[in-house]
Protein backbone atom coordinates (compact mmCIF):
# COMPACT_ATOMS: atom_id res chain seq x y z
CA UNK A 1 0.00 0.00 0.00
CA UNK A 2 2.78 2.33 0.88
CA UNK A 3 4.58 1.83 -2.42
CA UNK A 4 1.40 2.33 -4.42
CA UNK A 5 0.48 5.52 -2.56
CA UNK A 6 4.03 6.81 -2.97
CA UNK A 7 3.90 6.35 -6.74
CA UNK A 8 0.48 8.04 -6.92
CA UNK A 9 1.55 11.08 -4.94
CA UNK A 10 2.86 14.25 -6.51
CA UNK A 11 6.47 15.14 -5.72
CA UNK A 12 7.21 18.16 -3.52
CA UNK A 13 10.31 19.96 -2.28
CA UNK A 14 11.54 19.67 1.32
CA UNK A 15 11.47 23.40 1.85
CA UNK A 16 11.57 23.85 5.65
CA UNK A 17 14.96 23.40 7.34
CA UNK A 18 13.41 23.48 10.79
CA UNK A 19 11.51 20.29 9.96
CA UNK A 20 14.54 18.11 9.35
CA UNK A 21 16.21 18.06 12.76
CA UNK A 22 15.87 15.94 15.88
CA UNK A 23 13.39 16.85 18.60
CA UNK A 24 14.87 18.71 21.55
CA UNK A 25 12.76 16.90 24.15
CA UNK A 26 13.82 13.64 25.74
CA UNK A 27 11.98 10.50 24.77
CA UNK A 28 10.63 7.79 27.00
CA UNK A 29 12.13 4.30 26.72
CA UNK A 30 9.50 2.48 24.69
CA UNK A 31 10.75 -0.99 23.88
CA UNK A 32 7.87 -3.44 24.23
CA UNK A 33 9.78 -5.43 26.85
CA UNK A 34 10.32 -2.29 28.96
CA UNK A 35 6.64 -1.35 29.30
CA UNK A 36 5.31 -1.41 32.85
CA UNK A 37 1.69 -0.53 33.61
CA UNK A 38 2.78 2.94 34.77
CA UNK A 39 4.88 3.57 31.68
CA UNK A 40 2.11 2.32 29.38
CA UNK A 41 -0.32 4.78 30.97
CA UNK A 42 2.19 7.60 30.53
CA UNK A 43 2.67 6.75 26.85
CA UNK A 44 -1.09 6.63 26.34
CA UNK A 45 -1.44 10.08 27.91
CA UNK A 46 1.31 11.50 25.68
CA UNK A 47 -0.36 10.06 22.58
CA UNK A 48 -3.67 11.68 23.52
CA UNK A 49 -1.95 15.03 24.04
CA UNK A 50 -0.09 14.77 20.74
CA UNK A 51 -3.19 13.95 18.69
CA UNK A 52 -5.93 15.80 20.59
CA UNK A 53 -3.85 18.31 22.63
CA UNK A 54 -5.99 17.23 25.57
CA UNK A 55 -8.60 14.52 25.98
CA UNK A 56 -11.58 14.55 28.31
CA UNK A 57 -12.60 11.33 30.02
CA UNK A 58 -15.42 10.76 27.51
CA UNK A 59 -12.95 11.15 24.60
CA UNK A 60 -10.81 8.23 25.72
CA UNK A 61 -11.03 4.81 24.10
CA UNK A 62 -10.86 2.11 26.80
CA UNK A 63 -10.74 -0.75 24.27
CA UNK A 64 -7.83 0.79 22.38
CA UNK A 65 -6.00 1.50 25.64
CA UNK A 66 -6.57 -2.08 26.80
CA UNK A 67 -5.09 -3.43 23.56
CA UNK A 68 -1.99 -1.30 23.99
CA UNK A 69 -1.50 -2.20 27.66
CA UNK A 70 -1.81 -5.90 26.86
CA UNK A 71 0.84 -5.61 24.13
CA UNK A 72 -1.54 -6.47 21.30
CA UNK A 73 -0.80 -3.24 19.40
CA UNK A 74 2.16 -0.89 19.08
CA UNK A 75 2.33 2.86 19.68
CA UNK A 76 1.94 3.33 15.93
CA UNK A 77 -1.25 1.23 15.97
CA UNK A 78 -2.54 3.21 18.94
CA UNK A 79 -1.93 6.50 17.13
CA UNK A 80 -3.73 5.13 14.06
CA UNK A 81 -6.72 4.22 16.25
CA UNK A 82 -6.88 7.76 17.64
CA UNK A 83 -6.69 9.30 14.17
CA UNK A 84 -9.50 7.09 12.87
CA UNK A 85 -11.68 7.62 15.96
CA UNK A 86 -15.03 9.36 15.89
CA UNK A 87 -13.62 12.03 18.20
CA UNK A 88 -10.89 13.00 15.72
CA UNK A 89 -13.24 12.82 12.73
CA UNK A 90 -15.83 15.12 14.29
CA UNK A 91 -13.27 17.51 15.75
CA UNK A 92 -10.79 17.81 12.88
CA UNK A 93 -11.85 16.02 9.69
CA UNK A 94 -15.52 16.91 9.25
CA UNK A 95 -14.93 20.64 9.81
CA UNK A 96 -11.96 21.13 7.46
CA UNK A 97 -11.13 20.87 3.78
CA UNK A 98 -8.56 18.36 2.53
CA UNK A 99 -5.59 20.74 2.59
CA UNK A 100 -6.24 21.76 6.17
CA UNK A 101 -6.69 18.11 7.16
CA UNK A 102 -3.23 17.49 5.71
CA UNK A 103 -1.78 20.29 7.85
CA UNK A 104 -3.43 18.90 10.98
CA UNK A 105 -2.35 15.28 10.47
CA UNK A 106 1.19 15.99 9.23
CA UNK A 107 1.75 18.36 12.16
CA UNK A 108 0.56 15.83 14.73
CA UNK A 109 1.92 12.61 13.22
CA UNK A 110 5.15 13.66 11.51
CA UNK A 111 5.82 16.44 14.04
CA UNK A 112 6.50 19.21 11.54
CA UNK A 113 4.70 21.82 9.42
CA UNK A 114 3.90 20.91 5.83
CA UNK A 115 6.66 21.77 3.38
CA UNK A 116 4.35 24.01 1.39
CA UNK A 117 1.39 24.03 -0.99
CA UNK A 118 2.91 21.24 -3.09
CA UNK A 119 2.88 18.80 -0.19
CA UNK A 120 -0.65 19.81 0.79
CA UNK A 121 -1.78 19.23 -2.79
CA UNK A 122 0.02 15.90 -2.95
CA UNK A 123 -1.57 14.50 0.20
CA UNK A 124 -4.97 16.02 -0.75
CA UNK A 125 -4.96 13.84 -3.85
CA UNK A 126 -4.36 10.79 -1.63
CA UNK A 127 -7.38 11.78 0.51
CA UNK A 128 -9.53 12.25 -2.59
CA UNK A 129 -8.52 8.89 -4.05
CA UNK A 130 -8.19 6.69 -0.95
CA UNK A 131 -10.27 8.47 1.68
CA UNK A 132 -9.12 9.73 5.07
CA UNK A 133 -8.22 6.26 6.36
CA UNK A 134 -6.04 5.65 3.30
CA UNK A 135 -4.30 8.97 3.92
CA UNK A 136 -3.65 8.06 7.57
CA UNK A 137 -2.22 4.68 6.58
CA UNK A 138 0.01 6.31 3.95
CA UNK A 139 1.42 8.80 6.46
CA UNK A 140 2.03 6.14 9.10
CA UNK A 141 3.65 3.87 6.50
CA UNK A 142 5.90 6.59 5.11
CA UNK A 143 9.70 6.23 5.41
CA UNK A 144 9.78 9.57 7.24
CA UNK A 145 7.55 8.25 10.01
CA UNK A 146 9.45 4.98 10.42
CA UNK A 147 12.86 6.67 10.38
CA UNK A 148 11.77 9.19 12.98
CA UNK A 149 9.48 7.21 15.29
CA UNK A 150 9.39 3.57 14.22
CA UNK A 151 6.67 1.36 15.71
CA UNK A 152 7.14 2.13 19.40
CA UNK A 153 8.02 5.80 19.80
CA UNK A 154 5.49 8.54 20.43
CA UNK A 155 5.15 11.04 17.58
CA UNK A 156 6.39 14.40 18.80
CA UNK A 157 7.17 17.77 17.39
CA UNK A 158 10.47 18.22 15.63
CA UNK A 159 12.18 21.28 17.06
CA UNK A 160 15.23 23.30 16.35
CA UNK A 161 16.92 25.74 18.74
CA UNK A 162 17.51 28.97 16.83
CA UNK A 163 19.76 31.90 17.84
CA UNK A 164 17.80 34.56 19.71
CA UNK A 165 14.85 32.27 20.31
CA UNK A 166 14.35 30.46 23.63
CA UNK A 167 12.15 27.76 22.04
CA UNK A 168 11.79 25.87 18.79
CA UNK A 169 8.74 25.74 16.55
CA UNK A 170 5.33 26.56 18.01
CA UNK A 171 3.27 23.39 18.68
CA UNK A 172 0.76 22.49 16.00
CA UNK A 173 -2.24 22.87 18.33
CA UNK A 174 -1.21 26.47 19.10
CA UNK A 175 -0.25 27.45 15.57
CA UNK A 176 -3.21 25.82 13.82
CA UNK A 177 -6.71 25.84 15.40
CA UNK A 178 -8.73 22.69 14.77
CA UNK A 179 -11.02 24.41 12.24
CA UNK A 180 -10.60 27.43 9.98
CA UNK A 181 -12.47 30.66 9.38
CA UNK A 182 -14.81 29.17 6.75
CA UNK A 183 -16.17 26.61 9.23
CA UNK A 184 -16.51 29.22 11.97
CA UNK A 185 -18.46 31.51 9.63
CA UNK A 186 -20.74 28.61 8.73
CA UNK A 187 -21.45 27.90 12.42
CA UNK A 188 -22.23 31.57 13.00
CA UNK A 189 -24.48 31.70 9.92
CA UNK A 190 -26.39 28.60 11.05
CA UNK A 191 -26.83 30.04 14.54
CA UNK A 192 -24.71 27.33 16.18
CA UNK A 193 -22.02 29.73 17.36
CA UNK A 194 -21.88 33.39 18.45
CA UNK A 195 -19.71 35.88 16.62
CA UNK A 196 -17.23 37.91 18.65
CA UNK A 197 -19.40 41.04 18.35
CA UNK A 198 -22.52 39.17 19.46
CA UNK A 199 -20.69 37.61 22.40
CA UNK A 200 -19.34 40.99 23.49
CA UNK A 201 -22.83 42.48 23.40
CA UNK A 202 -24.26 39.67 25.50
CA UNK A 203 -21.43 39.70 28.01
CA UNK A 204 -21.61 43.48 28.56
CA UNK A 205 -23.79 44.60 31.50
CA UNK A 206 -27.24 45.93 30.62
CA UNK A 207 -27.54 49.70 31.16
CA UNK A 208 -30.18 52.32 30.40
CA UNK A 209 -28.00 53.84 27.68
CA UNK A 210 -27.69 50.46 25.96
CA UNK A 211 -31.46 49.97 26.05
CA UNK A 212 -32.07 53.40 24.54
CA UNK A 213 -29.29 53.85 21.98
CA UNK A 214 -28.40 50.33 20.80
CA UNK A 215 -31.13 49.26 18.40
CA UNK A 216 -31.47 45.44 18.19
CA UNK A 217 -32.50 43.48 15.10
CA UNK A 218 -35.27 41.06 14.21
CA UNK A 219 -37.84 40.19 16.87
CA UNK A 220 -35.88 41.99 19.53
CA UNK A 221 -36.53 45.24 17.63
CA UNK A 222 -40.27 44.94 18.32
CA UNK A 223 -39.63 44.31 22.01
CA UNK A 224 -37.18 47.21 22.06
CA UNK A 225 -39.77 49.59 20.52
CA UNK A 226 -42.47 48.34 22.90
CA UNK A 227 -40.15 48.92 25.84
CA UNK A 228 -39.43 52.49 24.70
CA UNK A 229 -43.13 53.25 24.18
CA UNK A 230 -44.21 51.79 27.51
CA UNK A 231 -41.26 53.30 29.33
CA UNK A 232 -41.78 56.70 27.72
CA UNK A 233 -45.52 56.69 28.47
CA UNK A 234 -44.90 55.59 32.03
CA UNK A 235 -42.28 58.29 32.56
CA UNK A 236 -44.60 60.97 31.12
CA UNK A 237 -47.48 59.83 33.33
CA UNK A 238 -45.23 59.90 36.40
CA UNK A 239 -44.02 63.44 35.63
CA UNK A 240 -47.60 64.70 35.11
CA UNK A 241 -48.71 63.02 38.32
CA UNK A 242 -45.93 64.72 40.28
CA UNK A 243 -46.75 68.14 38.83
CA UNK A 244 -50.44 67.58 39.49
CA UNK A 245 -49.78 66.79 43.13
CA UNK A 246 -47.43 69.75 43.50
CA UNK A 247 -49.82 72.36 42.14
CA UNK A 248 -53.11 71.00 43.42
CA UNK A 249 -54.72 73.44 45.91
CA UNK A 250 -56.03 71.66 48.98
Amino acid sequence: MASLSSRARLRFNLSSQNSRVDAISGRLPQRRSDLSAELASEIIGKCYRQIFFHAMSFDRDPFLESQFKSGSITVRDFVRGLLLSERFYNGYVACNNNERIVEQVVGRVLGRPVYGSDEKRSWSIVIAEQGFSGFVDAVLASPEYFERFGNDEIPEQVNRTLPGRPQGEMPIYQRLPRYGESWRERLIRDGLMLSIDAFNKISRPMTVSRLIYEKPKGRLLKLWLLFLIVGGAGSLYLVLLIFSQMFTIR
